[in-house]
């Protein structure tokens, strides 16, 4: 398929609404600030029906992004500096039959696979008014320990930014499992989107993450529908490989604010930096070569030189050290100057030459498959 370029985000995902009638996964990379937080809710919003007062009668979309961390809220006890909870927000349709669907053990099931730390939800938090005597109720509110104290109670502890949000990332597979059991509660779900779920995970917790969500999503039941958004390299390409059915697109923004392209990738790399190796290659066969192209060759030779265990990534460009040490000090004068994507300037020739002969040994001297270099 094409290129396909849209306006907006909100004509892209009535296509993708579109296209989800006959594929069942869509898979979509791309960089922060690109707008994929804003397209899911975009999304989410196209599967909303409100009424004469505003109120929302209908929807159609379990999402997980940036907002669903907002339902999460810390209590930390500033007044006893004791017993720090995380209250949830059971104002949002997230938290569908919370108490009766047993939450917690399903909720353990997937936490004990990344942490190791336990929890309890306590549903009938309440505090005391002096300033009139009386008792309200508070929101139900997790609490987080690893050890108990000597009567088995359990030691309130203030999880990490890190096991927070895998906590809550635990929270949301456990009502995905509920989506696929057709569990009433969550009966109203066709589509399930899930934009970015990796914030502040290490790179093995990523893969775990990845590989998990394949094996749940791989091939939704029935009518369900699902779409998974990431800028993260090595999430994306494990869900691609593990997901083989799904349709696989990278999404780009058009310069000077003019629209968003998407583009297939089943048939072309979807690794960054491959995909990278590949523009740069395009653009010195046709001489449209910028000043940006410094910024975008270091990157890749930043990461080959990580994979290959290099202490310096100029150690990628040349065994000769005299040519190393002149290539690296035009590398780094053309890759620390002001240059924008958006803004591109044509290199001098001389440029041009420093740039073609570096891209082509850096090509030679690694082992990359020549079919992706033509």
């Amino acid at each position: 398929m094409p290129d396909v370029s849209y306006f907006d985000l909100n004509s892209m995902a009535e296509h993708f609404r579109e296209e989800l009638r006959a594929k069942k996964v869509i898979l979509l990379y791309a960089y922060n600030g690109t707008g994929k937080t804003r397209l899911s809710t975009t999304f989410k919003d196209w599967g909303k029906q409100v009424d004469e007062n505003g109120e929302v009668i209908r929807r159609d979309t379990l999402y997980f992004n940036a907002f669903t961390e907002d339902l999460f809220t810390w209590d930390n006890d500033l007044e006893n500096d004791r017993q720090r909870v995380l209250e949830l927000n059971t104002d949002s349709n997230f938290f569908n039959g919370l108490r009766e669907l047993e939450m917690e053990v399903k909720i353990a099931k997937y936490l004990e696979r990344y942490a190791d730390y336990s929890f309890y939800i306590d549903y009938d938090r309440r505090v005391f008014d002096r300033s009139d005597n009386t008792e309200r109720r508070l929101p139900p509110g997790v609490m987080f320990f690893r050890e108990r104290d000597e009567d088995g109670n359990p030691i309130p502890i203030k999880a990490s930014r890190g096991e927070e949000n895998i906590f809550i990332w635990c929270f949301f597979l456990a009502i995905v499992q509920l989506v696929l059991d057709k569990a009433e509660a969550y009966k109203w779900v066709r589509y399930i989107y899930i934009d970015d779920p990796i914030s502040s995970l290490d790179e093995g917790n990523a893969v775990m993450v990845a590989h998990h969500l394949a094996q749940m999503l791989k091939d939704p039941p029935g009518q369900l529908r699902v779409v998974v958004s990431s800028h993260h390299v090595m999430f994306f390409n494990v869900l691609c490989n593990e997901m083989s059915k799904s349709r696989k697109y990278f999404l780009t923004r058009e310069r000077r604010g003019r629209g968003f392209t998407v583009q297939e990738t089943d048939s072309t790399p979807f690794l960054y930096h491959l995909a990278s190796l590949v523009e740069l290659h395009q653009a010195e066969r046709s001489g449209a070569v910028y000043t940006h192209h410094f910024n975008m060759m270091r990157r890749v030779m930043e990461q080959t030189a990580s994979f290959f265990g290099y202490s310096k990534w100029e150690e990628c460009i040349m065994p000769d050290p005299d040519q190393m040490a002149a290539y690296k000090r035009v590398i780094d004068l053309m890759s620390h100057g002001d240059y924008s994507l958006y803004e591109p300037r044509e290199m001098m020739p001389e440029n041009k030459e420093h740039f073609g002969r570096v891209l082509r040994q850096f090509l030679n001297n690694h082992p990359f498959s020549p079919t992706l270099f033509p």
